[in-house]
């Protein structure tokens, strides 16, 4: 559930042109983040009034200018509107992607973890060594294995994973794949960095290893 919720528009006077015009843009704020969307029209400084938050003056362009911005205004109300009636969460990244008519990309535990192993293989002998990189590489098959055994799919949605995809997970490991009680906490180790990568992403919103009390 969405908290707080605001729109401003403003002008980025640090792209400035010549002729003293800067680009306006609206900054969308939810829960104390904010994402910027350029209106792609300028306006001389002197004509902006940050305290109206719209351009001043009683010129034809002024009035046409400030319509179009109640009309930013309007469409981004309605991606809210749309969001919530969608049972979607109303973020910064998904209130700008459906104002942009973006579809969401939608981030999946296997993409992700394979991209992981990319970069650490890149890393090995800096960073990471031979071993490690393995380490990663069993624990991405175990779950692809894992997924197909439990729930008849290759990969999901990062953002359902749960205590329970977890727990299911570390019982897979230690009766069908018939790991030892430390192998299988070392597997889950792993496949908690990638959880946390997607935390840090947002991709994920509540942590699913909070309840987990072996790792």
């Amino acid at each position: 559930m969405i908290k707080t919720f605001g729109l401003l528009f403003y002008l980025k006077k640090s792209k400035v042109d010549a002729q003293g015009n800067c680009p306006i843009y609206l900054r969308i704020t939810t829960d104390g983040k904010r994402t910027e969307i350029s209106t792609k029209r300028t306006i001389a400084i002197e004509k902006w009034s940050n305290q109206a938050n719209k351009a001043i003056g009683r010129t034809e362009d002024i009035r046409e200018l400030n319509a179009y911005l109640d009309s930013l205004t309007t469409k981004v109300y309605q991606s809210q509107r749309d969001l919530i009636q969608d049972n979607k969460e109303v973020t910064t990244e998904t209130l700008k992607n459906k104002f942009l008519g973006v579809e969401e990309k939608q981030r999946t535990l296997i993409t992700i973890f394979k991209n992981h192993n990319k970069q650490v293989e890149k890393l090995v002998g800096r960073e990471f060594s031979a071993g490690t990189l393995e380490r990663y590489k069993t624990v991405c098959k175990h779950l692809q294995e894992f997924m197909q055994h439990q729930y008849n799919v290759s990969d999901i949605p990062v953002n359902r994973i749960d205590h329970k995809y977890i727990t299911d997970f570390e019982f897979y490991l230690k009766t069908v794949r018939n790991c030892g009680h430390n192998s299988t906490i070392k597997y889950i180790k792993n496949f908690k960095k990638i959880v946390r990568i997607a935390i840090a992403n947002d991709w994920i919103k509540k942590d699913p290893f909070l309840t987990i009390k072996c790792v």
